[in-house]
């Protein structure tokens, strides 16, 4: 389903367009907004989200030989995600997955779902499966409690996907610190719909959002996203992403070589941080801005990572989102380039540096090192 300017919401008061999507980038007040949205009182369009189905009687189990997470017996209704990685385990998509017992719904970046249906497409081989990028045919509605939506249900399964980030999943491990997570209040869910259904919704008295709101959402709960966090060198590791999407104990899969390595005995390169801003020149950096840190050696700053996203939250006001090197010393204070002025960024820790090296193997001595 299209989400361009004629998106049925543009008759709504207030209505900002996003110059790239056409959906509403806000209705008059972000910050409004975002309290509307996280008490569950209003929704987003997502035009960010692209879908990619597979259906066939082998799809579950197909899926699970190829991506991170264990799907192999997903019941109908039941939300996860899961990542295809490169042979290296660099991550070169990520869906959110749910299976209504005739097909799994595949929620992917609407950049990327055509190519992540084509290379599916191309791994069918011999099995009872088809894929369809159907991105066209649906759009999908964000939102932080059930709102009674129309979603669609081809199956007699009601399309809606509940994020997982609110917790670690089976299987998975996170890295963060679970006494301080933010996710513990996200409850944020996915509802797809058809064409009449959005109509249907869009003239209702059901409150609205814009993207900017659910982006600065996104960001203090620190939940990734690969069209942002994400480039052509990440590994889950990196962001925090063993937490929901990785599963550690089931068979092979493309890339779980590196997934199980870099866990049990190495670390992540590096590491995804919550910046806050500071806000005094009311500027938020843009994605890929460089992120640079005091170097006492060189007496000088370097850039030691750059910003992935970046919004303004009703409560801990300018934040972004970084990708920076695991060396960076937590306590370090950072700064930020943003339109040409120097912001000061404080780092709250994700991943942390000693992420990893689960395993705890001993470090053995050097061949001819004597002991003392």
């Amino acid at each position: 389903m299209s989400t361009d300017a004629r998106t049925p919401f543009a008759a709504r008061p207030g209505f900002v367009a996003d110059e790239a999507t056409g959906s509403a980038a806000h209705f008059g007040n972000p910050l409004v907004e975002q309290k509307a949205l996280i008490a569950g009182s209003a929704l987003v369009e997502v035009p960010s989200r692209g879908l990619v189905t597979v259906s066939g009687p082998d799809r579950l189990s197909w899926l699970d030989s190829l991506t991170s997470q264990r799907l192999k017996g997903l019941a109908p209704g039941i939300s996860t995600e899961t990542l295809l990685l490169d042979p290296s385990g660099r991550v070169e998509h990520a869906a959110g997955v749910l299976d209504d017992g005739e097909t799994t719904w595949l929620l992917v970046d609407a950049a990327a779902a055509p190519a992540f249906a084509a290379w599916l497409d191309s791994m069918r081989f011999m099995l009872r499966v088809e894929v369809a990028d159907r991105t066209g045919e649906f759009a999908v509605l964000g939102a932080f409690a059930d709102l009674s939506l129309p979603a669609a249900d081809p199956a007699g399964v009601p399309l809606v996907w509940l994020d997982p980030w609110r917790e670690v999943a089976v299987g998975g491990v996170g890295y963060a610190a679970e006494a301080t997570h933010p996710a513990h209040d996200w409850t944020y869910r996915e509802t797809l719909v058809t064409a009449d259904g959005l109509a249907a919704v869009a003239a209702s008295d059901v409150g609205v959002a814009g993207s900017l709101a659910l982006e600065a959402l996104r960001i203090a709960a620190w939940r990734p996203r690969i069209g942002t966090e994400a480039d052509e060198r990440t590994i889950p590791h990196e962001l925090d992403w063993l937490r929901t999407a990785v599963h550690l104990d089931k068979g092979c899969y493309r890339g779980q070589e590196t997934v199980a390595k870099v866990h049990n005995l190495g670390h992540p390169p590096r590491r995804l941080v919550m910046l806050h801003l500071d806000g005094s020149d009311n500027v938020l950096p843009a994605h890929g801005a460089p992120v640079s840190a005091l170097d006492p050696k060189l007496g000088g700053e370097v850039v030691v990572g750059e910003i992935t996203s970046s919004g303004t939250h009703y409560e801990l006001g300018p934040i972004a989102l970084a990708v920076i090197k695991r060396s960076v010393d937590v306590t370090a204070p950072l700064s930020v380039l943003a339109d040409g002025t120097v912001v000061a960024a404080a780092q709250e820790v994700i991943v942390p540096p000693e992420a990893g090296a689960a395993a705890g193997v001993p470090r053995l001595p050097r061949l001819g090192a004597v002991r003392r």
